[in-house]
């Protein structure tokens, strides 16, 4: 990798004794092969560690960016997908002290995505150039085994490796928590599961020995499931605000409303998101596979290629079900959402055929007037 040369700063950070170096923040080869290719080495670079509506906080070895996108970038935009994530790395430009401007976005090696909640056939980027989602549900109100498929689904539709970490087991007994972790190895298999404690630091050096210097690792979760506590205690220091527990709901209180971007003491990078309470599938045909795999093996046994896996006869996966050989639960949680998947791919094309539709009312629109001059 060519020598990265950056600006010395009064503000600069520091990684246990060594300055911070763009590769304790996930830049790697590729990225500055890319920088190269592309000409981009006239520009500075830095990764997006939170966005407010359109304006970005980019982050370097040495300072923090208040920014913004250039006039080309945003009236090209065609998708939410051309604009800037958490966790994006930027070419940009200082024109003020502590002030920027971003001409490119360079390319993700992974995005992690939902159905933008009340947006039909639109997406919500999570964020990018993730490595391992950490799937977060306390195991007191917030335990929901369907929720989990989910969220290993868009996992898995990323190419991004996930962990689920049990929250919160100081408020169950023990053999409440086995029970828990029985129910999901029964369904869901080749995964890490760590239980962990906030209050008493239980499975916390577990989970801490996962998380590699340079990687980046997105929290995912419910609201209230003590991921912001978590953060702070994987930091050592109380870099976000948590909430007490209620004592009329039991659950945590949401404290998190925005997506920030960590540094770790141990130079891992770490992702803060807002609770989510709406996990909608986009076109995540492999995310399902992978996630539903147990299921998948039955279906190349099915009598018709395009079997639906519903009514059909000589599906061996509804026999699968009925001999129950396949959790029947877990059948209709893969349903379900193969169910969101083919509705949410539909509304895009009836969406783009619009587009489309539109665009050449308006070429024509534009021909008429043309030909009306003359």
């Amino acid at each position: 990798m060519a020598k990265l040369i950056f600006k010395q700063s009064k503000t600069q950070l520091l990684i246990n004794t060594g300055i911070m170096i763009y590769e304790d923040l996930g830049y790697n080869n590729e990225l500055e092969q890319y920088r190269n290719e592309q000409g981009l080495d006239s520009f500075e670079m830095g990764r997006v560690v939170s966005e407010h509506k359109e304006r970005y906080v980019v982050k370097t070895p040495t300072n923090e960016y208040d920014s913004e996108l250039i006039g080309n970038l945003r009236f090209t935009a065609e998708s939410r997908h051309d604009f800037p994530a958490v966790g994006d790395w930027v070419a940009f430009s200082e024109y003020d002290e502590g002030k920027a401007l971003i001409h490119a976005i360079y390319p993700r090696s992974s995005v992690i995505e939902r159905q933008a909640v009340g947006k039909s056939g639109q997406v919500q980027i999570i964020a990018a150039n993730i490595d391992c989602g950490i799937i977060v549900q306390s195991v007191n109100r917030d335990f929901n085994i369907n929720r989990l498929e989910r969220y290993l689904t868009i996992c898995y539709a990323s190419n991004v490796e996930p962990i689920i970490l049990l929250s919160k087991i100081d408020l169950i007994t023990a053999v409440e928590l086995e029970t828990l972790l029985n129910q999901i190895a029964e369904r869901i298999k080749d995964v890490s599961v760590i239980a962990i404690s906030n209050e008493s630091d239980a499975g916390l050096d577990q989970l801490a020995a996962l998380i590699n210097k340079g990687k980046t690792y997105c929290l995912l979760g419910s609201s209230g499931v003590g991921k912001s506590t978590l953060l702070n205690k994987l930091s050592g220091k109380e870099l976000m605000s948590t909430g007490a527990i209620s004592e009329s709901i039991d659950r945590g209180k949401h404290v998190t409303s925005y997506r920030e971007l960590i540094v770790l003491e141990n130079g891992g990078i770490l992702i803060d998101n807002p609770g989510m309470r709406e996990v909608g599938i986009t076109d995540t045909a492999s995310g399902l596979e992978m996630t539903f795999d147990g299921i998948m093996e039955y279906a190349e046994n099915c009598r018709f290629k395009d079997c639906t896996h519903q009514h059909e006869k000589g599906c061996a996966i509804l026999e699968a079900v009925e001999n129950g050989e396949i959790d029947a639960n877990t059948y209709a949680n893969f349903q379900k959402m193969h169910r969101e998947k083919t509705h949410f791919e539909s509304t895009v094309q009836e969406k783009k055929s619009k587009d489309k539709s539109f665009g050449k009312m308006v070429k024509n629109v534009k021909k008429q007037r043309k030909q009306d001059k003359f």
